[in-house]
């Protein structure tokens, strides 16, 4: 999902690193002692998953799992993700620097709003059958959003020119879609059925 350097136009990208700068911000707010150990291991999930990428035009074809970070973090996603982001950047040269608050905007803001969507179904009494809904559903919103995202940003740089492209970057993210929605449900429903604790930073 990582869009490359040169691909957004200058006031794009301006934009979306305002907005990724506020959504830091909210997260580091928000982000509490009992969150650190969740948010460390979701830090290095994501980036160990997003590391084995296929290119794709101007972008690749990954893992995410923002969807299961944001419904796990909240608005903490945001500082989370960044970190691997800039360190993916910095190491391997994905995405760019110039290009680094678009792709965390792209990444992070699904994740905030399948946090939203989904994080009452996780509750205290949560059945099986609703984490597993809630689990997929968070794949499927991440991964969604993000493609979406993706597609108006680049249809905000280049109109038609990104058309083809934006039609077979979405069509690519099916199947990480479908794999990403498989790993949250079975993540959520382990997390709900053996280790309640881990979600109690999140039900505060």
């Amino acid at each position: 999902m990582h869009l490359a350097d040169g691909v957004l136009s200058a006031p794009v990208l301006l934009v979306s690193a305002t907005l990724a700068v506020g959504g830091v911000a909210i997260g580091l707010r928000r982000l509490n002692e009992a969150q650190l150990p969740l948010a460390a291991l979701l830090g290095a999930v994501f980036f160990v998953a997003s590391t084995v990428h296929l290119p794709v035009g101007v972008g690749s074809v990954h893992l995410i799992l923002n969807g299961l970070a944001g419904l796990l973090l909240g608005w903490a996603v945001f500082p989370v993700l960044c970190v691997a982001l800039l360190l993916q950047a910095a190491l391997f040269s994905f995405g760019g620097f110039a290009v680094l608050g678009a792709n965390l905007l792209i990444m992070a803001l699904p994740g905030v709003i399948a946090h939203y969507l989904l994080h009452a179904q996780v509750g205290p009494k949560a059945s099986r059958r609703q984490a597993l809904l809630a689990g997929a559903g968070c794949g499927v919103i991440g991964i969604g959003g993000a493609a979406l995202l993706a597609g108006g940003l680049l249809t905000l740089s280049g109109g038609r020119m990104f058309g083809e492209l934006i039609v077979l970057f979405g069509l690519a993210h099916l199947p990480v879609m479908a794999a990403d929605g498989a790993i949250g449900a079975f993540t959520v429903a382990t997390l709900v059925r053996m280790m309640p604790q881990a979600l109690a930073p999140l039900r505060s």
